[in-house]
């Protein structure tokens, strides 16, 4: 971790921060807003305190290490090229000649990289061994990122765990709620690795052992995040990438292996009883609620005598995940082929926060060739979480540019939209069941909308009092905007101030349609739009498209919250209630704390942000800022 940080200020990617900073709020407020920055750098804040408890920490924090798309090359070089060879190795066949024998060679000596070594004797990460009475998280300059949190969380933990065989070993990335000195909350969701490890133990009656290795190379930070499917240990990825073997260290209190040169290790064995955990405003952007999860016992950390505290902030994009998502969705390319043979290329944005919306080309090759690759992706491992894919043909435009929207209005009809069901996100909110809920599929692969008829688009205003006529039962229609009114399908953005179900009002229009005023309202929408979006007034800024996608995926379930009518489809992204027949808890967004803010441009550190009223609104920094 000290070489990286010696890397990044060769390169000119890393700011350090002296002025003593709060690990509450402080510390990762600056970091949320540096990440959003044009040229976002790391951050080494070299006097983290405590403020509520007098506390300054002699470690420091490094945020934002993978805060850009610089950033993730430095550290984990070229991405493109490592998924290229992913996709050689995935393609061998046997050699004819003793020349194809010979060409192979580099390629299958590199594997022998992939197993990690476990080293004799102690590591650098066991430098100081606290046990018993020694431990103490509190001693570690972990953060509350948001006001509501919980606690103060680990955000950037590898967590190791095994089989209770040995023969499967596990690496991977989740969130640590600090409790007290020895005791962490193990965000571990019902659909992870480990949960399925964990029910081993307790069926023997065994205590389950787990041990959380923070910083060292930042390599094995990324691979904690990889998508493996089950069985294969992440860590033969960093073999692969750095072509040569990761090397491991025995921990003191349990059998498991860490990374030689790990800042800490905190090692320990999970109790059989659950404890609840959270708050937390995570990736979604949206706080995840209160709910039991498995405890921690902390038998022991260990650390370099000279640590330093790696941690990330979550919340609304674009984060550090956008660029740490970035390698794993050029690498994992070639392994989602092997499932998705027709599949050419695929995009997740960052404001889709990844399994809310995806977008993909593939060769269409037969009819109805774009759901075949729906039920792929919805099949396979963490892509089954994706709630919204839309699909197009290898004529579209690359899928990150901006072109792509009106070729996808230019194709769209509501004909192709396949509406189903399955697993979600365990954050997934909108769902009104926990982790499962309803998924909309998109094809257009063909011109499916050659037949229709273009709109006569009509000014704001004028179609404002039509949609305030036809959603009068849902609420008071503020403004409308009308986006890509030129293609075949325009988009009409709804704020309205709600007073009842939108889906409702809607699903009864469609119902009664028979009834002549219903007829009329109907034919007159769809000679004036095609595509409707409702979201609540008092939250959504309708010129801000980033901010708005991000919500409007978030908030929707396809089941519930899309409605077909004809050519016509209502998206209802407002947020839900009892009146939706959604009983669970809505959310609160993760909004930066403005007394905060006000503190930190006092102190001299947010002049490189610029207009920092502009800055806030593009990203919704805080509520007060969204519209």
């Amino acid at each position: 971790m000290r070489q990286t940080i010696d890397k990044l200020k060769a390169n000119n990617a890393l700011k350090v921060i002296s002025e003593p900073l709060d690990v509450e709020l402080e510390i990762p407020h600056l970091a949320y807003l540096e990440v959003k920055s044009k040229d976002s750098k790391a951050l080494l804040f070299v006097n983290p305190v405590d403020k509520a408890r007098g506390v300054q920490y002699e470690t420091p924090v490094l945020m934002n290490l993978f805060g850009s798309f610089k950033l993730v090359e430095l550290l984990i070089g070229d991405v493109e090229g490592q998924a290229s060879e992913v996709a050689k190795l995935l393609k061998l066949k046997p050699p004819r000649s003793f020349k194809q024998a010979l060409a192979l060679l580099p390629s299958l000596l590199n594997l022998r990289n992939l197993s990690p070594k476990i080293l004799k004797g102690r590591g650098l990460c066991q430098e100081v061994i606290k046990q018993g009475s020694e431990v103490d998280l509190e001693a570690i300059p972990v953060l509350k990122t948001w006001s509501d949190d919980g606690g103060r969380f680990i955000t950037m933990g590898q967590c190791y765990t095994q089989s209770l065989d040995g023969c499967v070993r596990n690496l991977g990335m989740y969130r640590l709620q600090v409790y007290d000195k020895n005791h962490l909350g193990l965000h571990w969701q019902i659909h992870k690795d480990s949960v399925h490890l964990l029910e081993e133990y307790r069926k023997a009656g065994k205590k389950m052992p787990v041990s959380i290795a923070i910083g060292g190379d930042p390599l094995y930070t990324w691979c904690a995040t990889a998508p493996l499917p089950y069985g294969m240990y992440e860590l033969m990825l960093y073999g692969f990438i750095k072509k040569q073997r990761a090397k491991l260290v025995r921990c003191v209190s349990n059998d498991l292996c860490v990374p030689y040169d790990a800042d800490f290790v905190i090692e320990g064995f999970v109790e059989p009883t659950m404890r609840d955990e959270g708050r937390f405003g995570d990736h979604t952007g949206f706080y995840t609620p209160i709910e039991p999860y498995p405890v921690l016992e902390v038998y022991a950390i260990t650390s370099k005598k000279n640590p330093v505290y790696l941690a990330t902030v979550v919340g609304k994009p674009p984060l550090e995940d956008k660029y740490l998502g970035y390698p794993t969705e050029r690498i994992f390319l070639p392994l989602l082929q092997t499932t998705t043979p027709d599949l050419m290329e695929y995009y997740m944005p960052e404001n889709g926060v990844f399994h809310n919306l995806i977008l993909a080309k593939i060769k269409a090759r037969f009819p109805n060739a774009a759901k075949q690759s729906m039920h792929a992706f919805w099949g396979v491992g963490q892509m089954s979480f994706v709630k919204h894919a839309i699909f197009v043909d290898e004529n579209a435009p690359k899928l990150q540019d901006l072109e792509i929207i009106p070729y996808l209005l230019n194709r769209f009809s509501t004909q192709h939209c396949l509406i189903s069901d399955g697993v979600c996100d365990a954050l997934d909110h909108a769902s009104p069941e926990f982790a499962k809920g309803g998924k909309l599929g998109v094809d257009c692969t063909q011109d499916y909308a050659k037949d229709l008829k273009d709109c006569e688009v009509l000014s704001d205003n004028a179609l404002q009092e039509i949609l305030a006529n036809v959603l009068k039962e849902g609420g008071e229609v503020k403004r409308v905007r009308q986006i890509y009114a030129e293609t075949k399908n325009p988009i009409a953005l709804v704020a309205i101030n709600k007073k009842d179900s939108i889906g409702k009002a809607v699903l009864d229009l469609g119902h009664k349609k028979l009834e002549s005023k219903n007829e009329q309202k109907l034919e007159l929408l769809q000679k004036h739009t095609r595509i409707i979006v409702v979201v609540d007034n008092a939250k959504n800024d309708l010129e801000n498209l980033y901010m708005l996608l991000w919500r409007v995926v978030n908030n929707i379930d396809a089941k519930r919250d899309v409605v077909i009518l004809d050519s016509i489809v209502f998206i209802d992204a407002t947020d839900k209630d009892a009146r939706d027949g959604h009983l669970r808890e809505w959310p609160k967004e993760t909004d930066c704390s403005i007394e905060v803010l006000r503190n930190l441009e006092v102190k001299g550190l947010l002049k490189d942000y610029g207009d920092l009223e502009k800055f806030y609104r593009a990203f919704h920094i805080d509520k007060s800022y969204n519209c």
